[in-house]
């Protein structure tokens, strides 16, 4: 038998499996051995009042065994020989949009001008070190794109752009923990996504798909308005349907494309920064108390919002316990991002920040909202 429950408990009880077995069975009047497993479906932290509670949906299991996954596995067909689909630019967009084509029954051709994940880490490092960019090799370009290097939270205000936990379960299916699927706010980490994004680079592979890194695009292949590939910058073509996924960073495609004609639609821009505080603060003003956040909690989060000159200021993109990066693409440029790692156990907290105006922040600003 399965039931769900709503729960409202500590922070020590939903800690961990065995607790919550024990809060289940007391609460509801049921023989703790009887229960197998206690499965959190969804997860929620209340910080406004000086006890913080976990909010908690369980799906318990009685005198039956849980699945042995706890994600919903999609299955990808072999599709070497199908019509292929070219897909440029292997961050997000690119490594989704070809594991779909797989599922459509197509085979995607990944073309990427940066690096695969792990070789980017020296390109990336060599920018702190060395003050050098690499256009083609930095936290934006490259396998996983912004995100691989950019904390890898999982979360949108959007709900109008398809099943966001088929999303959650793909990720989880190549690697990722599993609490992604719980989470109000699910996160990765920095130190665990490029393991997964390489996970899915060979699901593209192994079936029958193909991934092209230090390839650049250089032009789409247009014939009486109809795109039939692309071309390289070694010159070399992939003939085929073409989906761009290259991100707002390659300029050179927007200029590529207004140049011969493709329409193109503005999108709103707003410049901000990125503020950072010591974590333990945010922990001690989110969860009202002076230890911080103790043993049970996660590093806390805050989000700010205000009104300046009439218009919104407002905070996003909250990396707890996590670090600011140099985020540019190319040199003469001043960019910063920011990352935690999936434990968000680092010194310092940082928000990018957005809007038309900047102000000092008092620590009641980041109080809870009543």
């Amino acid at each position: 038998m399965i039931q769900e429950y709503q729960l409202r408990v500590l922070p020590q009880v939903a800690a961990s499996e065995q607790a919550l077995i024990e809060y289940v069975s007391r609460e509801k009047g049921m023989d703790a051995r009887t229960i197998k497993a206690a499965r959190v479906l969804k997860r929620g932290i209340d910080a406004r009042q000086r006890t913080i509670y976990v909010n908690l949906t369980v799906r318990v299991f009685v005198n039956e065994m849980p699945p042995k996954e706890d994600f919903v596995r999609t299955e990808y067909p072999n599709v070497e020989g199908r019509p292929q689909v070219i897909v440029v630019g292997a961050g997000p967009g690119g490594l989704f949009a070809a594991l779909r084509l797989i599922e459509l029954g197509l085979c995607p051709v990944v073309v990427e001008r940066g690096k695969d994940v792990h070789s980017r880490r020296t390109d990336i490092a060599r920018i702190s070190r060395e003050h050098v960019v690499d256009a083609e090799s930095n936290y934006s370009f490259g396998e996983g794109g912004a995100g691989a290097y950019s904390d890898g939270k999982l979360f949108t205000r959007s709900k109008k752009r398809g099943s966001v936990e088929k999303i959650l379960n793909v990720f989880c299916q190549h690697g990722a923990s599993t609490s992604i699927l719980s989470d109000a706010h699910p996160h990765i980490g920095t130190d665990k996504l490029p393991g997964v994004i390489e996970n899915m680079r060979n699901t593209i592979i192994q079936s029958g798909g193909e991934v092209h890194f230090e390839t650049r695009m250089d032009a789409l292949i247009i014939e009486k308005e109809e795109v039939k590939g692309i071309v390289t910058h070694t010159g070399k073509e992939f003939m085929g349907p073409v989906i761009l996924a290259t991100g707002h960073s390659a300029r050179d495609v927007f200029r590529w494309l207004h140049s011969n004609g493709v329409t193109l639609e503005a999108k709103g821009l707003a410049v901000g920064v990125r503020l950072e505080h010591e974590a333990h603060l945010i922990d001690q003003i989110r969860y009202h108390n002076k230890n911080g956040r103790g043993k049970y909690l996660p590093a806390a989060e805050y989000s700010f919002v205000a009104q300046a000159g009439g218009r919104g200021v407002y905070s996003f993109c909250m990396c707890p316990g996590g670090f600011v990066v140099p985020a540019a693409t190319g040199p003469e440029q001043v960019v910063v991002n920011g990352m935690s790692p999936s434990n968000r156990g680092g010194r310092w907290s940082n928000s990018g920040g957005s809007g038309n105006t900047s102000r000092r922040c008092t620590e009641r600003e980041f109080a809870p909202r009543r």
